[in-house]
């Protein structure tokens, strides 16, 4: 590890109410030594299911790392699926996840180095509340930028 480098833990999110339905994707950054969060923001989406809207939530997160120079990123979230298919587990058959998922492996390889896990829901609140405000509102929350 560089004497420099910073290191970021990631949290994502991405729900739809509905299946598919208005979704939206939250996310919180924190630092990796102490935990101070650096950012917080949602997108709005539109209509979409659940799992886009995770994968949503991954690129809006990895956006807002790079953003913040990070060199090593911890990617945190409650979506099985996805943290299966990032680290090579499960396979991407759906057409809409395959193209975010290559999307996401672009942004993963600017990194020195980016981890994935599977955290409980519980421990995903912060960015989960996130989410749900920017689908009962209708638009970003903060400076996310939108990812599609």
């Amino acid at each position: 590890m560089k004497k420099d480098s910073l290191r970021l833990v990631v949290h994502v999110d991405g729900g739809a109410h509905g299946n598919p339905g208005p979704a939206g994707a939250g996310v919180v950054v924190q630092a990796g030594d102490d935990g101070t969060v650096l950012y917080e923001g949602a997108v709005f989406i539109g209509r979409a299911t659940n799992n886009v809207a995770e994968y949503h939530g991954l690129l809006a997160g990895l956006a807002a790392a790079r953003r913040l120079n990070a060199d090593q990123v911890e990617i945190a979230s409650d979506s099985q699926l996805m943290v299966r298919q990032m680290t090579g587990q499960y396979r991407v058959k759906n057409a809409a996840l395959k193209r975010l998922f290559e999307q996401a492996r672009k942004l993963v390889g600017q990194f020195d180095e980016c981890s994935f896990r599977h955290i409980p829901r519980e421990e995903n609140a912060q960015a989960d509340a996130l989410t749900k405000q920017a689908i009962n509102l209708r638009q970003n929350v903060g400076d996310a930028e939108a990812t599609a």
